[in-house]
């Protein structure tokens, strides 16, 4: 039985209305990503970041799973082997499609971290710096977000992954932000075929054995359906 292993970048929500880093006008273009999505802006205005985030997690909530969420979904249900979907998203739009076997590898937002303990319990909507921490009631509540200059989350469970994979797809990435953008290469060197499914080439392109461009909702519900065989 064929193991799949997916990577989703901001590509496949970015049709349900939640823009990528590069969309003009989006709410990351009113912030610097050095104020907002690293350690050292939590550290200066945590006031700020916590703003930030609200903010994002108040529009993925009115979200709505997209073609292309919904397909990996059937594409989960339906195929005999393992699907594993590996998400840079922090939307939870994979879940609410009903995938199952998903992998948080930049956290959620629907997630709250304790700075001095660790400790990690379901986000409210509105977060603040003061808030205290369930487990030790310390002021350090953060999103359970993985910024930029932290370690990503379980990847040794993703090499492991895609040392087994039979078949690498990555959707809606732009083969620019490590360690993901490594996954084409090397799943295709551990033998796995390897498609990028991109509104245009990435950067990783060259990685690739397969490529499909167009829109995540009409090009990933055509390639399930070729992979279903149906």
């Amino acid at each position: 039985m064929e193991k799949i292993v997916i990577v989703t970048g901001a590509g496949i929500s970015a049709e349900s209305g939640l823009g990528t880093f590069r969309d003009a006008g989006g709410i990351w273009q009113r912030y610097p990503l050095e104020d907002v999505a690293t350690p050292e802006g939590f550290a200066r205005d945590p006031g700020l970041v916590h703003a930030f985030y609200n903010a994002r997690r108040a529009q993925a909530a009115g979200a709505r799973p997209n073609p292309a969420h919904l397909a990996l979904a059937r594409l989960e249900a339906e195929h005999a082997g393992e699907v594993l979907i590996v998400t840079q998203n922090v939307d939870g739009l994979h879940e609410a499609a009903g995938s199952r076997n998903v992998i948080h590898m930049h956290g959620r937002l629907n997630g709250a971290l304790c700075g001095a303990c660790g400790h990690r319990w379901p986000a409210p909507p509105e977060m603040a710096p003061d808030d205290p921490c369930p487990g030790c009631g310390a002021p350090a509540t953060r999103p359970d977000v993985v910024w930029f200059g932290e370690m990503p989350y379980e990847l040794d469970r993703i090499e492991a992954a895609l040392a087994e994979a039979d078949l690498f797809a990555a959707i809606g990435t732009s083969g620019q932000v490590y360690p993901a953008a490594a996954y084409g290469e090397f799943a295709g060197r551990m033998g796995a075929h390897t498609v990028e499914l991109n509104l245009e080439p990435s950067a990783a392109s060259r990685d690739f054995h397969e490529h499909r461009q167009g829109p995540a909702s009409e090009v990933v519900p055509v390639w399930v359906a070729e992979v279903l065989g149906k």
